[in-house]
């Protein structure tokens, strides 16, 4: 179980993450979502190890996560950042191998070679392994990114906007996918999203930030309503029920 307890973020005097408290649910996607600006990527970010809060902790299993060792923690924990910039050319396979670095310290078992096809096949990239990063699309790069973090092969997967540079096809895709590890895997998925019907639809959980702070934290049924998405998003949003899930019609409201 991850705890997050009391964190803060400053840069300069503002404060990104203020005063942040949570606890994420095992076996469930919970989704980070608030207007742009309002900490979530930073609260990701603090939870993964790649930035450190100035007051507060996130425990991973009662330990705090700095302390645990990162080959440990790589084992547990996985994140895809936002933006992934790549100085070397490797295949699609190359990089998805690359989940299993904690591991195979670069040397790939059976196991890890098992572990790899099984997360080419989940994300539909096997007929594409051989080629470049480069040279696929930018919907193409996102899978082959999600891939290896799916071949990490963790107990919490992490993702900061999986769905920029995605089409509806592919994001919807994801989002099964998503789905798909949690249902059938076990897994636990964290997930900034923007669009909060595909949080609406995909989540089990929501945790709403705004100006840093968390302004609601609960089951996706208890805050995908108009009054909730009111105090979030400062806006009029209509919620109607579509196949038994919440669609906010946020296309032509008032502010």
């Amino acid at each position: 179980m991850i705890k997050i307890r009391e964190l803060t973020k400053r840069y300069g005097k503002k404060n990104v993450v203020e005063n942040v408290s949570l606890t994420i649910q095992p076996g469930t996607i919970t989704s980070f979502i608030g207007p742009n600006g309002a900490g979530k990527s930073t609260l990701l970010s603090m939870v993964s190890r790649l930035l450190d809060a100035d007051t507060g902790e996130v425990l991973l299993d009662q330990n705090n996560v700095k302390k645990w060792k990162a080959d440990a923690f790589a084992k547990r924990v996985s994140i895809l950042k936002q933006s992934n910039f790549m100085n070397v050319r490797l295949t699609v396979r190359e990089l998805v191998s690359f989940g299993r670095y904690p591991y195979s310290k670069g040397r790939l078992s059976e196991i890890d070679e098992k572990y790899v096809n099984q997360a080419l096949d989940y994300m539909n990239l096997r007929e594409i392994q051989d080629q470049y990063i480069d040279e696929l699309s930018g919907g193409q790069k996102q899978r082959a990114f999600i891939a290896m973090v799916i071949a990490q092969d963790t107990d919490y997967i992490l993702l900061d906007e999986p769905l920029n540079n995605l089409d509806m096809k592919h994001s919807v895709q994801i989002m099964k996918i998503l789905r798909k590890l949690v249902d059938e895997l076990g897994k636990t998925v964290v997930i900034v999203l923007h669009d909060i019907n595909f949080a609406s639809v995909y989540s089990d959980r929501i945790v709403a930030l705004k100006d840093g702070k968390l302004v609601k934290n609960g089951p996706t049924s208890e805050i995908i309503n108009s009054a909730s998405l009111r105090e979030i998003y400062d806006m009029d949003i209509p919620v109607q029920v579509q196949n038994g899930c919440r669609i906010c019609v946020y296309f032509n409201s008032h502010a």
